[in-house]
């Protein structure tokens, strides 16, 4: 397998907009990605009115779980410890990750699939920034999503049933490594052992 060096060094991060391209392009970022995948979200709860930062928080999780929800994501994740690329699987993971609270992992991972075009990374790029303040950043993979050639899925509204504490321990097992040069200091690699469990642990059908 290659190591997270290798595959950092070979990965595509898309080049910075200026101040200016994100000014001309912010409505359309907002009404086209923002507003039709975020807003048509679950209702608040009665007597709460959740943030912005909020919503994309738990629409993130929603969609994490979700995509690790079906059969293949053992498979593009299995792929993805063997041979190091597998943009299908680097999303899978970070998705994983996240819902264990392996930020920084996750971010890693969802940036190494952004950066070869996958549009779902850079949305759930997006929803990560968005909900910890970071408009900026938010906007940019927001604009990275709706300019991919691959659509966006619109994010479900029924969680799925993910077994955390199982998960959390077999991430536990997993190998660290540290990219501190790319501002990464925990980054966790993926394994064979993992992708076996994934379909128990997410009870996928």
């Amino acid at each position: 397998m290659r190591s997270i060096h290798d595959v950092l060094g070979g990965a595509g991060y898309p080049d910075p907009f200026t101040d200016e391209d994100l000014a001309d392009l912010k409505q359309e970022i907002v009404r086209d990605v923002t507003a039709s995948m975020m807003f048509g979200a679950q209702p608040a709860p009665v007597g709460q009115f959740p943030t912005l930062h909020d919503q994309a928080s738990r629409r993130l999780a929603t969609l994490s779980a979700h995509l690790l929800h079906h059969r293949d994501a053992a498979e593009h994740v299995s792929q993805l410890a063997h041979e190091g690329i597998d943009e299908d699987g680097a999303l899978r993971f970070a998705s994983l990750l996240f819902l264990v609270d392996e930020r920084e992992g996750a971010r890693f991972w969802w940036q190494f699939s952004a950066g070869v075009g996958n549009a779902t990374s850079a949305y759930c790029l997006h929803l990560y920034h968005l909900s910890r303040g970071e408009l900026r950043d938010a906007d940019h993979w927001a604009l990275q999503a709706a300019t991919c050639d691959n659509p966006v899925p619109r994010t479900p509204t029924r969680h799925q049933l993910i077994h955390r504490d199982a998960l959390r321990a077999a991430v536990r097992a997993l190998k660290v490594d540290a990219v501190e040069e790319s501002g990464y200091s925990r980054v966790l690699s993926p394994a064979q052992h993992l992708a076996d469990r994934i379909e128990e642990l997410t009870d996928a059908p």
